[in-house]
């Protein structure tokens, strides 16, 4: 598999937490993206990278890649959030996928998932992920984010317990929960500037890979005419 085509390949894109600094995580700055419905064959890529222990900690289950087809297929990008990591080739490392429960009567409570490709983890992508994901939610008015794995996925629990939620165990399964303050003006402030930040790196990024395109491409044709002119000359 070429460094292309390959979805854990290092470089992440940079973003801003704040207003002005780059978040920066272990080694690498992250970029976290809001997507949307043209992000499904990239989603879709993205999980079905993953090995059977990982697909199993992620859904519950050995999902077969039939079933993550159609999970990925049925992802609610309007009353849910999805969002995304992308590394420098703009291929995504890593998503996040906030349900959002919307009960007659009650607040809505969400519900987090998430996914990170090996060559990544330990470096605090969940973690971001998971903030980002509670920002979004109590912005949406979400009183309770939840957490529900198996009782063995560590990694997962461990994001939600350092973060303040509350871990029950029932059995083989875990859930976590973590009570979200009411929205207010610093918070929707907050996740307008994310959100701006990390679409501008993203089009930096983007526009970047395309003069780099054009710019291999002018090698390659002034290689060729230079060879050219060895050959042609007496």
């Amino acid at each position: 598999m070429s460094e292309f085509d390959d979805p854990t390949a290092q470089g992440i894109i940079s973003q801003s937490r704040g207003p002005v600094r780059a978040r920066v995580v272990g080694n690498t700055s992250i970029s976290i993206r809001a997507l949307g419905p043209n992000h499904r064959t990239r989603l879709l890529k993205h999980l079905l990278s993953l090995e059977a222990e990982d697909r199993f900690l992620r859904f519950g289950y050995v999902a077969n890649d039939g079933q993550i087809r159609s999970y990925v297929e049925r992802l609610d990008f309007v009353n849910d959030a999805v969002f995304g990591v992308f590394n420098h080739r703009l291929h995504i490392v890593a998503m996040a996928h906030l349900a959002i429960y919307k009960a007659p009567g009650g607040a809505p409570v969400g519900e987090f998932g998430v996914s990170v490709a090996p060559s990544l983890r330990g470096q605090g992508i969940g973690g971001r992920l998971y903030e980002r994901a509670a920002l979004h939610a109590r912005n949406e008015g979400v009183e309770v984010l939840q957490i529900q794995a198996l009782a063995g996925n560590a990694p997962m629990l461990a994001i939600a317990r350092k973060r303040g939620a509350t871990v029950h165990r029932h059995g083989a399964e875990s859930e976590a929960y973590l009570k979200l303050p009411r929205p207010d003006l610093e918070s929707r402030l907050q996740e307008i500037i994310e959100t701006y930040w990390a679409d501008l790196h993203y089009s930096l990024a983007a526009q970047s890979r395309i003069w780099l395109g054009l710019l291999q491409g002018f090698q390659v044709v002034r290689s060729r005419a230079i060879k050219a002119g060895k050959i042609c000359s007496p």
